[in-house]
């Protein structure tokens, strides 16, 4: 049997593309947990079995373990000194599983992950997955290319290198390093602020090594315009009228901050009341082409020309790659090496019907080699790979590939040559002059207009020559504050001081906008919010490192030098949480002062919200407060209740819960199907029974779920074995999607329905019926419960006008064929054991076996 290699790549797109590659077409591909490609080839000239696989990205993530996640039990100062462990990125997707399988037997390892550190650190992830790790004779091989078209895969191919343990190292340390100091701030500051304040509208209250400089470029913006003192001034200008021109002069002194010193001048000017040609010179100038696109300039111009946020724009180009339409979409350099095909990447454009034209045009006459540029050591710039028009891609990738086509072009174009004449004038001792252009050759422009110089056309002047002056006018404005920071502006702030890499600088400038510390206003401008420069002024008030680009300049600087080996990754990680555990404890020494700008900020919970419910313990009502995170607060107790997320919160029908006295309020989930459920706010936050299994709004993890703000328990899945709003109560029978349980939603009348309590399947009802109620009777085929429905009496399917019917709705042949299914799987009908285990669920079972205390699945 021939050998086999196994070869990973980190999408399943560039699977199929490099298995597509090697095989001509001709290859077998069967499913896994990612599609897995095989076919029979040669490999370091040996005929080998090729199998070709991916992953989705990262294999594993770090955390904190599990007795480090309940933040109401753990100091976030001990999180600096916490162990870290590393799990999987997507457990539902198996991936560890599947390369694990699909390395048996397997001599040889090939890895295709991006080229970029990432990339390097994937690279370890599979073959800790694979086994490779292991001194048993298998080979690793580390694949370097920068596109996925056929040539660069066979290039790449046939130059196969190691993995470079230090940048994947490099990664290790910025993951660590951000995680501790980004949870451990994060954790303090929003259990700090969010129980005081009502109107502080963010659920979290992040903090970032990198996210945090990035908003304070925003905010010092900001604070830049608000002290800015706008102050008077004035400038002489003057009007002539020559050959049919009427010119408009620009004056040398060009504005003064003394009005009387500016009439001085124009007195001066009048007296004279001719204007004097004193020189004129003429220039040959150029206008230079481009450098090769890097990622920092390809997210500069979506930002401020297509009108894309620097998140989008690197997703839409990822997606280009992958699709083999541009080359690696993350470099620094804007050098291109000296082996680069510029003729055959031209005439992979050559057909284009947009640019097809240009591109024959510089075939034909000679391509200009591109400037000299910046070499980063690791990919070419940003570059097309083959044709492709708007209806192949879409309208936004189309405009970004158009972009990307453009620049590479004109990076081969000549340069742009136009000449300048200046005409100066004198007139009354005072000096004024005009600028014609006029472009010679076009060069580049042609092909990116927007950078074209403008045609300027004024008379010609001899020297010596005397003009009349049309008419003199003093203009007075007023100086003007900066603007608002451009995206286009902090990128380039962030590049310049090191904030963030070409791959993560999109995504700090989205998590600042998601977080509500910035909005994205015209022109994409950022402007910071209330609570963005509240909490960037308390870290100046409290340690300005916090919040300055310094720091994080020199992690980079320091992670940097682990990538190349000059710097032992465990002795910088380890250096720079000691630094941050000291500011960490210092900021929690000095948080008054942050809490005083606060304070002058946000109002307080007490002046905050409506009236809503009574509490249980005092019998006083609680205020609503609905700027996330959603909450009731009880001024007498002083105690938060934090309600479901995103849901409108009424107050249902003035029910008590009958274990703590709460009145229940009833929450509706926002759209047409969106769930509505009633819930006792005290519950929902301390779920009185043991085993809870599933906890509403929680994210699906391993171990105990433990509620946390936004986090609870509803009324669908309390097991209260009486409590006529439990799901022991309220539910119908098992849902055909999930282990999760249909319940009847309380106050869906008159379009009655079934929602499940775990997934976001729905049964509608007999709609138009006045009551629909649960009952406490079983149905002895299924187990479901048996529901009571008193029908319209104009609309009742019933013989003879009656309206009660009792049965079951997926037994009775009447109910069921006015049950409806509005997502899901098909809601059949079960004889026997319709409660039963599998995709039903589990039902009831033998009554005997009933424990409050068990899961509600159990009951």
């Amino acid at each position: 049997m021939a050998p086999k290699v196994l070869m990973v790549a980190e999408k399943p797109s560039i699977a199929l593309s490099i298995a597509s590659v090697l095989s001509g077409g001709r290859m077998s591909t069967r499913r896994g947990s990612t599609e897995v490609h095989e076919f029979d080839g040669t490999f370091l000239g040996f005929p080998v079995l090729y199998k070709v696989t991916s992953v989705i990205g990262h294999v594993f993530s770090v955390d904190f373990p599990g007795r480090y996640q309940d933040w109401n039990a753990t100091n976030p100062l001990d999180l600096f000194d916490a162990p870290i462990v590393k799990s999987e990125s997507n457990p539902k997707a198996h991936i560890t599983r599947h390369l694990s399988q699909e390395a048996r037997g397997c001599g040889h390892l090939v890895l295709w992950l991006d080229c970029d550190r990432e990339g390097e650190n994937i690279c370890f992830e599979v073959i800790e997955c694979t086994g490779f790790n292991s001194k048993d004779g298998k080979k690793v091989y580390r694949a370097r290319f920068s596109s996925v078209t056929e040539k660069d895969i066979l290039k790449a191919l046939s130059g196969l290198v190691e993995p470079n343990k230090n940048e994947s190292l490099a990664v290790d340390a910025r993951q660590e390093i951000d995680l501790k100091v980004g949870v451990a701030f994060t954790r303090f500051q929003t259990s700090y602020f969010n129980g005081k304040y009502g109107n502080l509208d963010s659920r979290v209250i992040s903090y970032g090594p990198c996210q945090t400089p990035t908003l304070g470029f925003c905010v010092q913006r900001h604070l830049n315009i608000t002290t800015f003192k706008p102050e008077k001034i004035w400038t002489l200008q003057l009007y002539l009228m020559h050959k049919g021109y009427e010119l408009k002069l620009q004056w040398k002194r060009h504005r003064l901050f003394d009005s009387d010193v500016v009439q001085m001048f124009q007195n001066f000017v009048k007296k004279d009341g001719i204007l004097k040609v004193i020189g004129i010179s003429e220039k040959q100038e150029s206008k230079g082409r481009p450098a090769g696109l890097n990622t920092v300039k390809l997210l500069k111009v979506a930002s401020s020309s297509l009108g894309f946020g620097p998140q989008l724009a690197m997703q839409l180009a990822e997606r280009l790659y992958t699709q083999g339409y541009i080359s690696y979409p993350r470099t620094e350099s804007t050098a291109y090496p000296s082996s680069f095909d510029y003729k055959g990447t031209l005439g992979a454009l050559v057909r284009n019907p947009v640019f097809g034209d240009y591109v024959h045009q510089l075939l034909s006459d000679g391509y200009h080699k591109p400037r000299s540029g910046t070499d980063a050591g690791d990919h070419p710039p940003i570059t097309p790979m083959c044709s492709a028009s708007e209806d192949m891609l879409g309208y936004d990738a189309w405009k970004l590939y158009l972009y990307i086509c453009q620049h590479f072009l004109g990076t081969l174009s000549p340069e742009c040559k136009y000449t300048r004449i200046m005409v100066e004038f004198e007139s009354g001792g005072e000096s004024f002059h005009c600028v014609g252009q006029h472009v010679m050759v076009s060069g580049f422009t042609s092909i990116m207009p927007w950078l074209a110089v403008p045609e300027i056309n004024i008379p010609e002047f001899t020297e010596g020559e005397r003009i009349g002056i049309t008419r003199i006018e003093v203009e007075e404005g007023m100086t003007q504050p900066p603007d608002y920071l451009t995206e286009s502006e902090l990128i380039s702030l962030m590049e310049k001081n090191g904030i963030g890499t070409d791959a993560s600088i999109p995504v700090h400038i989205n998590n600042i906008g998601e977080r509500n510390y910035v909005q994205v206003q015209a022109g994409r401008r950022l402007v910071p919010t209330a609570l963005g420069i509240s909490l960037i002024r308390g870290y100046q008030c409290i340690d300005p490192d916090l919040c300055l680009p310094d720091i994080r300049s020199f992690i980079e600087h320091q992670i940097t030098l682990v990538a190349k080996g000059q710097a032992d990754h465990s002795l910088v990680v380890e250096h720079v949480i000691e630094q941050f555990k000291r500011k960490f404890a210092h900021f929690v020494k000095q948080i008054d002062n942050m809490d005083a700008l606060f304070e002058a900020e946000f109002s307080p919970l007490s002046d905050s919200g409506r009236v809503l419910s009574k509490c249980g313990k005092c019998l006083r009502y609680m205020k609503h407060i609905s700027t996330q995170p959603s909450r009731l607060y009880c001024g007498t107790c002083e105690e938060i209740y934090y309600t479901p997320p995103k849901g409108a919160i009424k107050l249902y029908k003035e029910l008590i819960c009958p274990l703590d006295n709460f009145e229940l309020l009833i929450c509706s989930m926002p759209g047409p199907e969106g769930k509505s459920f009633p819930f006792c706010p005290y519950c929902y936050n301390s779920p009185p029974f043991e085993g809870i299994e599933t906890l509403f709004g929680a994210s699906k993890a391993g171990g105990a779920v433990k509620p946390s703000k936004g986090v609870g328990m509803p009324c669908f899945l309390c097991p209260h074995p009486t409590c006529p709003h439990s799901v022991i109560s309220q539910g119908v029978c098992a849902c055909p999607e999930c282990d999760g349980t249909l319940v009847l939603d309380p106050v869906s009348a008159p379009k009655w329905r079934l929602y499940c309590n775990m997934c976001n399947c729905l049964v509608s009802l007999p709609e138009g019926a006045h009551r629909i109620s649960t009952t406490r009777d079983h149905c002895p085929n299924c187990d479901s419960t048996i529901l009571e429905v008193d029908f319209n009496k104009k609309t009742t399917p019933l013989k003879d006008g009656a309206t009660l019917h009792i049965g079951c709705i997926l037994c009775d042949e009447l109910l069921h064929s006015l049950v409806e299914m509005k997502h899901g799987k098909s809601f059949f009908r079960h004889r026997g054991r319709g409660r039963g285990r599998g995709r039903r669920g589990r039902g009831r079972g033998n009554k005997k076996h009933q424990d409050p205390k068990m899961s509600f699945r159990d009951f």
